[in-house]
């Protein structure tokens, strides 16, 4: 505990929240820390307003002004009230909501149906948990102008969330965003949101969304004679106690897939994610029960999507015959090399396709884009940048897939964000595609690697809490913009791209030329990109939902045979290891 004072602008939020209509329980809570002199929690409660990020409203449960509750909450959904009124005048607008398994998701979900309706608009209101991607096919599938997703994510159990979509199914991005966010920041006392709800304007939705969510995703797969070949493909499927229950055995069945077996153990729902110390399935203990049942069935393929599936994990049997997950850089590429290949085959490549994924994803993607005759776009870190690509090029470019390297995928346009329903199909299908000529997935994968590279990636996060960890992030970023490498692990720097300066520096030459800005997902950002002669990449980023900062490595070698795979991917460990050491992440 420390002793230091409340600053000037905290200790205004805390007198705040003690003087205002707020209820008795929030100003009995932050008297007892007062009374505790427990002023780091105060300070990490108090000491800003929760804000957009990549992914929304995003933040640990309880009081405050930077925490998840009824009042962030409700100032947040008062202000997009405020401001879909004003985007829509004279129209009957509606919005979609829907929620996650976490703790007081169907609460929240509630309170926003509410303050919507309050406001005068028609609420489209799931009747129980459902996935993130379904929320954005509802709202194209309604017409609605917006919609909320009540959801953390893959966080850990004391966060909440808050994703805004707006009108195209897509996250709102600039000047959405930006209007929304001011809008928000107008609402400066607790007595502007309207929390008396009108009952009469809220539809509950289920069915009349899911049937035909599903029968889109059965028109994504490229091959179904394959799918009826290998229908008894073996399946370990697990939603990590998330909403992926609803809807992920039913897709599959709905294929055509007829082994598929749950972990009963993580099949309820459950905000406390009991079994797991994080529900996320990019870290293999949060898979841990599935690769277990999937090693006791012998199964050809494991799967786990996240607490409001949109991202999912996957592991298949390497050539030891082991159980291997595989990270989303190879999954994005396994998905959009089976898909290029598809749609080579079909003779449907105009020259008008185009793939979309982020600048911290792997390069291989551009690569086998190149090869294929099919444009690659590269955006911002979030889906919601991909989604407005999408939206840009509506009409004039068709769009096949898109990915992003912490395991988020999109096939097709009719969902606008990464939908893990969607990919869970795909990857079943790609993998009983396989199968179905003798091969394992991971025998897909090292035959990707072969014609285009072995590209081998690695992601250092480091975690810095509170206010003194968001300022020290800062200094981080600050120190990589003063003084860049110009060597790292034996390979000269030639190019340095920032983000937030929109700059592109070519090293050897000292010459810095401006990036274009504005649509197709490039805006000012603080990201940094450092690029050596031999194709070695590293990308720092803080993030924009959690207090952490982020370096994505990437290296490439070619892979000769698969006989030389072991040794080729040892040689690239080591590698990575080195421009860690180089750079002093560790």
């Amino acid at each position: 505990m420390t002793t230091q004072l409340l600053d000037s602008p905290t200790q205004q939020r805390v007198d705040q929240w003690l003087s205002g209509s707020y209820d008795a329980d929030s100003k009995a809570a932050i008297q007892k820390l007062i009374d505790e002199g427990n002023t780091t929690e105060l300070t990490d409660a108090f000491y800003r307003d929760l804000e957009f990020g990549t992914g929304g409203l995003r933040g640990v449960l309880g009081v405050g002004s930077n925490r998840m509750n009824r009042y962030t909450v409700g100032a947040a959904t008062q202000g997009l009230s405020n401001y879909i009124n004003a985007a829509f005048p004279g129209q009957d607008i509606s919005v979609a909501i829907a929620h996650d398994s976490r703790r007081m998701s169907p609460e929240f979900a509630r309170i926003v149906a509410d303050i919507f309706t309050a406001n005068g608009i028609k609420v489209y209101l799931f009747s129980s948990l459902r996935p993130t991607p379904e929320l954005s096919f509802a709202i194209r599938q309604l017409g609605c102008q917006s919609g909320i997703v009540v959801t953390a994510s893959h966080n850990p159990p004391e966060y909440n969330g808050y994703k805004v979509y707006w009108n195209d199914g897509g996250q709102v991005v600039s000047p959405h965003a930006d209007n929304i966010i001011a809008e928000v920041n107008k609402i400066t006392s607790v007595d502007a949101i309207k929390f008396e709800g009108v009952p009469e304007r809220i539809q509950l939705i289920d069915e009349e969304i899911d049937a035909p969510y599903v029968e889109r995703l059965k028109s994504n797969a490229v091959n179904p004679d394959v799918i009826r070949r290998q229908a008894d493909l073996n399946i370990v499927y697990t939603p990590i106690h998330g909403t992926g229950i609803t809807l992920v055995p039913r897709t599959l069945e709905a294929l055509g897939f007829t082994n598929v077996h749950i972990v009963e153990q993580q099949a309820t729902p459950d905000g406390n994610f009991p079994t797991v110390k994080s529900p996320n399935p990019e870290e293999r203990a949060a898979m841990q029960l599935a690769l277990d049942l999937a090693n006791e069935l012998n199964a050809d393929l494991v799967m786990a999507t996240d607490p409001d599936a949109d991202r999912v994990g996957a592991g298949a049997r390497n050539h030891h015959g082991e159980f291997e997950l595989l990270n989303g850089n190879q999954m994005a590429s396994l998905i959009i090399y089976y898909l290029l290949n598809a749609w080579k085959d079909a003779g449907k490549l105009t020259g008008k396709e185009f793939v979309a994924k982020t600048i911290v994803t792997t390069d291989l993607i551009d690569r086998m884009c190149e090869r294929y005759g099919v444009k690659c776009y590269n955006t911002l870190t979030g889906f919601k940048y991909i989604a407005e690509v999408i939206r840009e090029l509506e009409g004039k470019e068709q769009f096949i897939a898109g990915g992003e390297e912490s395991y988020g995928y999109l096939i097709g346009d009719f969902v606008r964000d990464k939908d893990a329903i969607a990919s869970c199909a795909m990857i079943a299908e790609l993998t009983a595609s396989a199968k179905d000529r003798g091969l394992s997935l991971f025998d897909l994968l090292m035959a990707m690697y072969q014609e285009n590279g072995f590209y081998y990636e690695s992601l250092v996060s480091l975690t810095k809490k509170g206010k003194t960890g968001a300022e020290e992030i800062q200094q981080m970023m600050a120190d990589f913009r003063a003084n860049p490498p110009k060597e790292i692990a034996g390979s000269p720097v030639v190019r340095v791209d920032d983000y937030k300066a929109l700059t592109r520096l070519d090293a050897k030459t000292g010459q810095s030329t401006v990036m274009k800005s504005g649509s197709m997902g490039i805006e000012s950002s603080n990201v940094l990109q450092f690029f050596t002669a031999d194709g070695t990449k590293v990308s720092a980023r803080p993030s924009g939902t959690e207090p952490k900062i982020k370096f994505y490595v990437s290296v490439v070698e070619p892979l000769e045979s698969k006989d030389a795979f072991d040794a080729t991917y040892t040689q690239l460990k080591a590698k990575v290891q080195r421009v860690i050491d180089d750079l002093k992440l560790s």
